[in-house]
């Protein structure tokens, strides 16, 4: 988690104090997830800063922990296969909800195969403050009513959320999908989507979440 926090940080993925990261534990390491701090600048992360947060909710150790916890515990409870959350406000991503989203339930056309290979549909959220509890319930609401397994959602103004196996994967999929924002803004939203028949050999050949 510090590695991943100061890697995005360096390249400017994150800035200032935006942004958390949390990784669930196993029954092994105790249960529960750390997540970061609140108010903390993921550039400048120690490892005893990060708060533990058991099985309950109960924070057990560490700095007091972000605001986004309850955000964080539900999209675990939602997604099985998420063992990390990454929550950033990266700067095209925000963008793009300033001057207007493809659609609602898809942010961004497939217009690249790595992003409907890696990324998949990502539904916009709609504007809350930061620490909203009502965004934890929009996203777990998301996830359950994605007709194919959602890996990311865009919180209108403020930023992506992502969960994957672990920090590097969903490292990588945030940098795919602010990758693909980007080139879409540089492109003056012009290019056209890939194809269906384009779509379903990325799915048949590498099982694409899209």
């Amino acid at each position: 988690m510090v590695r991943v926090g100061a890697s995005l940080f360096q390249r400017g993925y994150v800035h200032s104090t935006a942004g958390n990261i949390s990784v669930r534990l196993d029954e092994e390491q105790g249960g529960g997830f750390l997540i970061t701090p609140t108010d903390a600048c993921l550039g400048f992360l120690e490892p005893a800063q990060l708060a533990w947060i058991d099985a309950a909710g109960v924070q057990r150790s560490g700095t007091r922990a972000s605001k986004t916890l309850e955000l964080h515990r539900r999209i675990y409870g939602a997604a099985p296969g998420a063992n990390c959350v990454l929550h950033t406000h990266a700067t095209h991503l925000v963008a793009l909800t300033l001057q207007g989203v493809w659609r609602s339930d898809d942010i961004l056309p497939p217009i690249t195969p790595y992003q409907v290979m890696k990324v998949g549909h990502v539904p916009l959220i709609a504007y809350r403050r930061p620490g909203d509890p009502e965004v934890a319930d929009a996203v777990a609401a998301a996830i359950e009513a994605a007709q194919r397994p959602l890996r990311a959602v865009m919180i209108e103004r403020l930023g992506p959320i992502v969960w994957h196996e672990s920090p590097a994967t969903a490292m990588a999929l945030l940098e795919e999908l602010e990758e693909t924002a980007r080139l879409w803004l540089l492109c003056a939203r012009a290019p056209a989507p890939l194809g269906d028949a384009q779509i379903a050999e990325l799915r048949t050949k590498f099982n694409a979440p899209w």
